[in-house]
């Protein structure tokens, strides 16, 4: 599978709350990094496991829409994608709609890391929590 094939099976898979499709596109040693205020990372499948169900159930109707994405060579073997999105969803009952890039490093038909670019304040705002 390609790396855009499988950045496209993730963001999918967070699109369906589908935790085991999330799961089945990293691997083992997953590095999650956020890049926001907002965000915390972690190194490991394991540990991503057991932060993602908390996180999808956080949303209702949640949807991750690539509007764009560029594929290269990674120097260290595999692929980068950088992807620009939109996240749409609700929030304890608030309408969300937030930009954001990820980048990711593919080998091996896995994401080996993921790093998310986004606004918090734009969350923030948009909760009306800020």
């Amino acid at each position: 599978m390609s790396a855009p094939d499988v950045v496209t099976r993730y963001f999918d898979a967070l699109s369906s709350a589908d935790v085991d499709g999330v799961l089945a596109c990293v691997g083992e040693a997953f590095f999650n990094e956020h890049t926001s205020t907002l965000g915390s990372s972690c190194t490991g499948k394991e540990a991503y496991a057991g932060r993602l169900p908390g996180f999808l159930g956080q949303f209702q109707g949640l949807r991750y829409e690539v509007v764009e994405s560029v594929t290269e060579p990674h120097p260290g073997g595999g692929e980068r994608v950088a992807a620009r999105y939109r996240m749409t969803g609700t929030f304890d009952g608030h309408s969300l709609d937030i930009p954001g890039v990820m980048m990711f490093e593919v080998a091996d038909g896995l994401i080996q890391r993921r790093t998310d670019f986004w606004d918090s304040q734009t969350f923030l705002r948009q909760t009306a929590a800020a």
